[in-house]
């Protein structure tokens, strides 16, 4: 019981100073032809924009709804233009806003098999957390290498599961100034404080599911890293070198997405080892 409680505390603190951004504006702003950030500081929403209507990833919260909906109108483009609703991960922070995106924007939500029944069940049955939201219907259930396509733009769907069962990294091509992009759009290849790795009845290939996740990272080509948190990628200090008008992309960071797959890898088999201890 203390074991419980102590881990409780270890989880909270370690949330709270994440969550302190969650709900703060940021600017919205251009990452390549197409594909715009209009996410809130702390957490990273996507705009995928097509001849056809646009692609929204990540409604996060309910409560930042408000902020996506403002930067996408800051940006020249219309909120109801959204046609389809993407997510990293069936978390709070990522998914608990997706019933009130579709009902403003009647866009399709599509999510990984893994993921589909805590959207729709309002986060309910997920691992870990229980935390809860208003349900939300799937209109397609993905697929492991499953593609979205709208207005000629595909975006590719790749199972990156242990953060969650339906965890998702987006992969897509964008240019830039003629030249064009692998983008990636990190999932999450985190094993947050208080996940049990060894001997977890709940979710019981966790482990197994990791190490799946950093096969496939490790297997992308990655030339514009992004995430479902800004602080995957340094959004910040990129957004500054972009608003200070610097000649190259700064979004471009190959070396960087390699070196953050390694250290959350790393981060991964160290918690794993300590928890195989006898």
């Amino acid at each position: 019981m203390l074991l419980r409680i102590f881990s409780g505390l270890i989880l909270f603190a370690a949330l709270v100073p994440a969550q302190r951004d969650w709900g703060d504006p940021f600017p919205p702003h251009r990452i390549a032809d197409h594909l715009y950030y209009v996410g809130s500081k702390g957490l990273a929403s996507y705009l995928v924009t097509t001849s056809q209507g646009d692609i929204l990833i990540n409604a996060s919260f309910e409560r930042t709804v408000p902020i996506i909906r403002a930067n996408v109108e800051k940006l020249g483009f219309r909120f109801t233009g959204i046609k389809i609703l993407l997510t990293s991960h069936a978390h709070a922070d990522h998914a608990a806003g997706s019933a009130l995106v579709k009902e403003l924007t009647g866009a399709k939500v599509y999510v990984m098999r893994g993921d589909e029944q805590i959207i729709e069940n309002g986060g309910r049955g997920q691992y870990l957390y229980k935390e809860t939201w208003r349900p939300c219907k799937v209109d397609r259930v993905l697929n492991d290498g499953d593609t979205v396509t709208l207005g000629g733009i595909t975006l590719n769907a790749h199972l990156t599961p242990g953060h969650t069962r339906g965890c998702t990294t987006w992969t897509m091509r964008a240019t830039d100034h003629g030249k064009t992009y692998n983008v990636v759009i990190v999932g999450s290849p985190n094993a947050n404080p208080g996940y049990r790795l060894v001997n977890n009845p709940e979710y019981p290939e966790i482990a197994d599911d990791f190490a799946r996740t950093f096969r496939v990272l490790k297997s992308l080509s990655c030339d514009i890293f992004l995430g479902a948190h800004g602080s995957y990628y340094d959004m910040e200090a990129k957004y500054s070198r972009l608003k200070s008008g610097s000649s190259a992309n700064p979004f471009v960071d190959p070396e960087g997405y390699r070196r953050y797959v390694a250290d959350r890898e790393k981060a991964y088999l160290e918690t794993l080892r300590q928890q195989q201890k006898p």
